[in-house]
């Protein structure tokens, strides 16, 4: 197969992917929802998850680094680094460089809230060293998952999906395109959940739209695998 085949195939296989350690989350965690609960609640469902939970959040943390060469292999094809350079360099910097701070906001489900879980669990006893742990979890989230995973990874992503469509509605692609600056816009809006958070208010609304702008984000990453599939456009 040619190389824009190959990269479809990997699109393509980053769209499933995706949704794997997603959906697995989803029945056996509550995720995302369950992050609106407090930390007493979120450590005891992560005990109670054991091994299963660990992985599904590691296999979620590999589909964020996945993004880094497949990001950048759309990004950058002779065709485009000749036709619209500043665009072609700046989705796959932004591709990568989103793909490294998702990777840490998941990556602390998988190396440190294990830990936090346990100490909270056999501390049943122990009201203070529940607390510590509660306290400890609280910053971690709301430090490596709100502020890099979420707002900067989130915003990156953004800044490469915007990139990429731009190309494609240059090349003709206007399907893709379009479905691409929906996913973007929708989840730009949805980092407004943690500065909602970070103001006191509800960021719910936010929630909803970073939920469906995932969701597009998938169809988007299907439609970009089927135009590498068919024939290039040629003016």
């Amino acid at each position: 197969m040619t190389q824009r085949r190959w990269t479809g195939l990997a699109t393509m296989g980053l769209a499933i992917a995706f949704n794997i350690p997603y959906a697995v989350l989803a029945t056996i965690f509550d995720y995302p929802d369950i992050l609106r609960h407090s930390a007493a609640v979120v450590l005891t469902r992560f005990a109670e998850g054991g091994s299963q939970l660990v992985l599904g959040w590691y296999g979620f943390m590999l589909t964020a680094l996945a993004l880094i060469p497949i990001g950048t292999a759309l990004a950058i094809t002779p065709q485009r680094l000749k036709r619209s350079p500043a665009l072609a360099i700046g989705a796959a910097i932004t591709a990568a460089l989103s793909g490294v701070t998702q990777a840490i906001g998941l990556a602390r489900w998988v190396f440190v809230v294990p830990d936090l879980a346990r100490n909270h669990s056999q501390a049943a006893n122990q009201p203070e060293a529940r607390l510590a742990a509660e306290h400890a979890f609280e910053v971690l989230n709301r430090y490596g998952g709100i502020a890099i995973g979420e707002q900067i990874g989130q915003w990156l992503l953004t800044m490469f999906v915007i990139q990429v469509a731009a190309m494609q509605w240059d090349e003709g692609d206007h399907t893709a395109a379009l479905i691409g600056f929906g996913t973007a816009a929708l989840i730009a809006i949805g980092t407004g959940e943690g500065l909602a958070i970070a103001l006191g208010a509800s960021g719910a609304l936010f929630s909803t739209a970073t939920i469906t702008g995932f969701l597009l984000l998938t169809g988007w990453l299907i439609a970009t695998a089927l135009t590498l599939w068919r024939a290039p456009h040629r003016a």
